[in-house]
């Protein structure tokens, strides 16, 4: 868990939400680290990506353009629009070198799922605490971004943290699982 603790150091000063995405979020929503990872990935409000850049002054930022799946420089003040939600800071001299950042949209209230904006959750239950106070995307949004095209390890982290959601959280990825993927495998274990 080192590692999740020094991006918390690095944002202690950022005055904006933001969370670990992924399966950092799940690992850290359990309190014990249950694979290796091969990236950190941390969220933020689509309203903030400016705030990220001005923070991490002397990084230098990419975007990934989602439609074309290549990856280009993010310039200071550039607005990145939907469909584009992925980035890059980087950093030589800090550890990690590379911070993945994850832009969320929302509403003043409510967080929504990029792709099916009809699908929401309260920020409040969107965004929680670890067991160690660091900020986490909730396990089933999490859950829900890896039911699009599971890979390996997507299916291993649904297998061994489907059944440590509360039973609300369950009812809510089954939901959402079927207004998006209604023929999906995970269906049958919520």
């Amino acid at each position: 868990m080192e590692l999740p603790l020094k991006i918390a150091a690095l944002l202690a000063n950022f005055e904006r939400p933001w969370f670990f995405a992924g399966g950092w979020a799940l690992d850290l929503f359990l309190g014990r680290v249950t694979r290796e990872h091969d990236d950190i990935e941390i969220g933020l409000l689509r309203s903030d990506q400016l705030a990220i850049q001005t923070y991490l002054n002397g990084w230098q930022f990419s975007k990934i353009i989602n439609k074309q799946s290549r990856i280009e420089p993010w310039l200071l003040g550039e607005i990145l629009e939907l469909p584009n939600h992925e980035a890059y800071a980087e950093n030589p001299t800090h550890h990690p070198p590379k911070l993945e950042i994850l832009l969320n949209e929302a509403t003043q209230t409510d967080w929504l799922f990029r792709k099916n904006l009809a699908i929401t959750r309260p920020l409040s239950l969107a965004i929680l605490k670890s067991a160690n106070s660091l900020p986490i995307l909730s396990p089933e949004i999490v859950l829900l971004y890896k039911a699009a095209n599971p890979r390996p390890k997507d299916e291993a982290d649904f297998s061994f943290f489907h059944d440590k959601l509360n039973r609300e959280q369950q009812v809510w990825l089954h939901e959402t699982i079927t207004t998006c993927y209604p023929r999906h495998g995970w269906l049958n274990k919520l």
